[in-house]
């Protein structure tokens, strides 16, 4: 094989470059030579127009395109059934034909909102959906319209996300103890937070080693080690974020999730198994609370808008 050729970075293109793993995918992907990161964001390629994606696609010709373009607004999705369809089901769809006419493979991420939660040993890519409500079930859609229309993909479901950027439990816990004197965070609702930054991470190693040649088209899971709750999660970001910062809260109170009323009905057991990850890949989780410590330090060293 030409040495040239060899050398020659492979060619990412990232959808919804703005959102929580796209940012982080963007940071590291740069930071890497073994690719050339092409980050577009909604402005740019909206996964719900089908001109636009071929557009993009035709004049990038990327060797893989990540979509980390999501409906992701689980409440608000119970009433913007529509849109959230458009872009986590048909959207997913329209991306996933436009990279078949091209042969082009494609990297989806998916949630454990797929799942109903009622599984409390934790879920494999082998079992059963059900997903509770519309952002799950358009979620669910998606990964199986991707399967129908390009056989080389890799879906990779990944569970309570957070990072320093866009809507997620850290940053919503931190604004609200700078307010309130005392937080109120559910006992009972089991899983493992993960961190965007871990997540993409997890991908890159992945695309390296389908790029080299491995065999690994399907289906993964991926989330922080170790199993929480959302009350002690809760107490853990307080105690990570209170060495830089002094917050007017002073009590952190258990709830039961039947006391914390959503307009989405969310999974109990949100546990995600990545053996198979781990078997296929060589991919090992990365404990969630050493994730935290880092996305602390980001935060606070990071110059105020």
């Amino acid at each position: 094989m030409d040495l040239e050729l060899l050398l020659k970075p492979i060619k990412i293109l990232i959808t919804g470059a703005k959102g929580q793993v796209g940012t982080d995918l963007t940071r590291l992907g740069k930071t890497d030579s073994f690719f050339e990161i092409i980050a577009l964001d909604k402005s740019a390629l909206d996964i719900t127009n089908a001109k636009q994606i071929n557009d993009q696609l035709t004049h990038y010709l990327p060797d893989y395109v990540i979509n980390c373009a999501a409906f992701d607004h689980v409440d608000e999705a119970e009433h913007k059934a529509d849109l959230c369809y458009a872009v986590n089901a048909k959207g997913v769809e329209t991306l996933a034909l436009a990279c078949a006419d091209l042969s082009i493979p494609m990297f989806h991420l998916s949630t454990d909102y797929v799942f109903d939660g009622h599984y409390a040993s934790g879920y494999t890519e082998d079992d059963e959906v059900a997903p509770l409500g519309v952002y799950g079930d358009s979620k669910w859609q998606g990964e199986e319209l991707l399967r129908q229309v390009l056989p080389k993909h890799l879906i990779l479901r990944v569970s309570w996300l957070f990072s320093g950027q866009g809507n997620n439990f850290v940053l919503r816990t931190l604004e609200a103890a700078r307010t309130q004197n005392a937080l109120e965070a559910v006992s009972d609702r089991r899983g493992c937070p993960t961190s965007a930054s871990d997540v993409a991470r997890v991908i890159l190693a992945m695309l390296k080693q389908v790029h080299n040649g491995a065999d690994a088209w399907g289906t993964y899971h991926y989330c922080g080690a170790e199993i929480t709750n959302r009350y002690d999660f809760c107490k853990e970001i307080l105690i990570a974020a209170g060495n830089y910062e002094n917050f007017e809260v002073e009590t952190l109170v258990p709830i039961s999730s039947k006391d914390y009323v959503t307009e989405a009905q969310r999974p109990n057991t949100s546990v995600l198994t990545c053996k198979k990850l781990l078997s296929v890949f060589g991919i090992r989780q990365r404990p969630w609370r050493q994730e935290l410590q880092w996305l602390m330090r980001v935060i606070y060293s990071s110059p105020k808008p």
